[in-house]
């Protein structure tokens, strides 16, 4: 049987990342969630996910942050942005520290889905 693809939420709302986890493991994915940002950097260093769904706006340490530090480190694991925050210059910046992609929250189940698969597999 083959490895189902992981992914790694990170995101300060619980509520959406219950939801979230959800709606992608339904589909078959692998799902974890990381409620806490220092949490998130903690175990990055440690464990690969195929994909990271990232939060922009998180208490203690942000999403630009986290994207930095991995990129820094050559993590090989794909990174969407998923934000509340979605403008022009937080998206450039974020392609810039290295996410694969960008997308907006409220977010559309359907354009979320086609996403991890286009970035998963490119």
């Amino acid at each position: 049987m083959p490895k189902l693809e992981s992914i790694l939420i990170i995101d300060d709302d619980i509520a959406l990342t219950k939801i979230l986890r959800e709606e992608l493991s339904s589909v078959g994915y692998e799902v974890e969630v990381i409620n806490d940002s220092r949490e998130a950097a903690t175990r990055l260093q440690n464990e690969f996910y195929d994909l990271i769904l990232l939060d922009l706006k998180m208490p203690e340490v942000d999403g630009f942050e986290i994207l930095k530090e991995l990129r820094s480190k050559e993590y090989p694991g794909k990174i969407i942005v998923l934000t509340a925050n979605a403008n022009v210059e937080n998206a450039v910046l974020a392609k810039k520290l290295g996410a694969n992609d960008f997308l907006p929250k409220p977010y559309d189940l359907d354009e979320l889905l086609i996403t991890i698969q286009k970035v998963l597999h490119s």
